[in-house]
């Protein structure tokens, strides 16, 4: 806490405009005091966004914004720092939300389109619908389908808690899911608690502790005797892991055919999937949530039940 004020204090001395209504050290004992503030208001959006928004690029944003506010402020107008700082605050989380979502607009309603349009279809059909079968039902082409499918995928941040098609700006105000979409969205909780749990020890360590416990890379390359280059790779291989094996569950139109299928990283691939398939059942998947989709189990180790 005491470095970050300093930090803040030190880029108000250095970026102060020529004439400001408080000196330095006001605008500094300004900052100190309200840096909790910060804190409250990413807290906040927090409790109302997915969970692989990380709280540090929040923060970030809000830090800067408070010693903006700082800067700029001028009592003798009648408007309370915290009202004046606040309303800078969330401006800054929404722009740093909104940046985050690299898809446009426009991807991330056809996005809902097919995802709504596809649940609709596997109730109906009791299975999941084909290409061809989706294509049709959203009066498209499959190739204008796929497009869009490769559109979603460039823009998708992982979620350790689930999957969203919303952009940035609807990330804030999410429509609260009927039952089908929640029981699908505790399907894809459960089917993401499984697969960490059957990604070798090395990687579920390093998924574990770096997006549930949110600890920084340095301390995890420290605790397994590596350089924090090395845990990156770590982190990017349990990623591209997760996806695939997901995707193979899931999705399988999305899940990768190998070039190969008899050669060594084909095979370790291969038992991956398997070893989420024989550690999952619909029971054990609805067990780690309750009716609202949250977690049992916390931020802690992820502990995964055995199929029923």
């Amino acid at each position: 806490m005491t470095s970050i004020a300093t930090n803040a204090a030190d880029l108000t001395a250095d970026n102060a405009p020529a004439t400001t209504v408080l000196s330095a050290a006001e605008q500094e004992e300004l900052i100190r005091a309200h840096m909790p503030l910060v804190g409250h208001l990413v807290r906040d959006m927090l409790s109302r966004i997915p969970n692989h928004i990380h709280r540090d690029d929040l923060t970030s944003a809000g830090l800067h914004a408070l010693v903006t506010a700082a800067r700029g402020w001028d009592p003798d107008r009648g408007i309370p720092f915290h009202r004046f700082a606040s309303t800078r605050i969330r401006g800054a989380i929404l722009d740093e939300l909104r940046s985050l979502d690299w898809a446009t607009r426009s991807v991330r309603t056809k996005a809902r389109a097919t995802d709504t349009t596809r649940q609709q279809l596997t109730t109906a059909l009791g299975r999941t619908p084909t290409s061809d079968e989706l294509a049709q039902a959203l009066g498209t082409t499959t190739s204008e389908l796929q497009q869009t499918d490769t559109d979603v995928q460039r823009a998708t941040v992982l979620s350790l808690q689930g999957f969203t098609t919303s952009s940035a700006d609807d990330l804030v105000t999410e429509k609260t899911p009927g039952p089908e979409d929640m029981l699908l969205r505790r399907e894809q909780i459960g089917y993401l608690h499984h697969a960490i749990g059957s990604l070798p020890e090395r990687l579920q360590v390093v998924i574990t502790e770096y997006f549930l416990h949110e600890r920084p890379m340095a301390d995890i390359a420290a605790d397994l005797g590596v350089t924090e280059s090395r845990v990156s790779q770590l982190r990017a291989e349990a990623l591209s892991l997760l996806k695939d094996g997901l995707n193979t569950h899931l999705d399988p139109e999305l899940a990768p055919v190998p070039d190969n299928p008899e050669s060594i990283v084909a095979r370790r691939r291969a038992n991956y999937y398997a070893n989420i398939a024989n550690s999952t059942s619909v029971r054990s998947r609805l067990e780690l949530t309750n009716a609202h989709g949250h977690t049992k189990y916390g931020n802690g180790l992820l502990r995964t039940p055995s199929a029923a």
